[in-house]
């Protein structure tokens, strides 16, 4: 009962951090989500191209054991863009990903070590630190859609009270 409560609080973090940023870049145009606030920062884009990225090394790679194929560094490229129908499919991909992950692991599972950076750690808290890695980037990516659409922006959470 325990586990299958903590597993479905797990999951319904990522949904939530999934639904919305979703419902963030359905309200953006292609230019807003490759806009960058400075030459420094990271577009919507890079975020979403980064935590795609996150999931196929520590998720697909790092428990399921598939080879890890990703190059970092090119996910915060200044030349790369996509589309608002490109960047919800890899949202949808990359999010059904490690939901189904989650959902298919078992106690063992979740307790079975990997080694990041030289560093011991369960497969549980590797879904942990994503959880956290990827709502950091979701402030991003709220952030540049309020910047974008200003007052037009609708609030994925509560919105706040006018005055």
């Amino acid at each position: 009962m325990f586990e299958e409560v903590v597993i479905e609080n797990i999951k319904g973090r990522f949904i939530d951090i999934k639904n919305r940023m979703t419902e963030a870049i359905k309200q953006l145009n292609d230019e807003d989500l490759n806009w960058r606030p400075t030459s420094g920062s990271n577009s919507i884009t890079n975020l979403v191209v980064h935590i795609s990225g996150n999931i196929h090394q520590r998720v697909e790679a790092g428990i399921e054991g598939k080879k890890d194929i990703r190059d970092r560094e090119s996910e915060f490229s200044e030349k790369i863009t996509h589309t608002k129908k490109e960047l919800l499919q890899i949202i949808e991909q990359s999010f059904s990903t490690i939901i189904r992950v989650i959902t298919s692991l078992s106690q063992d599972g979740f307790l079975k070590i990997q080694t990041i950076r030289n560093n011991e750690v369960t497969n549980l808290d590797v879904i942990m630190k994503c959880a956290s890695h990827f709502s950091e980037h979701l402030g991003q990516i709220l952030y540049i859609a309020k910047i974008r659409k200003e007052d037009a922006y609708v609030s994925t959470s509560i919105p706040r009270k006018q005055c």
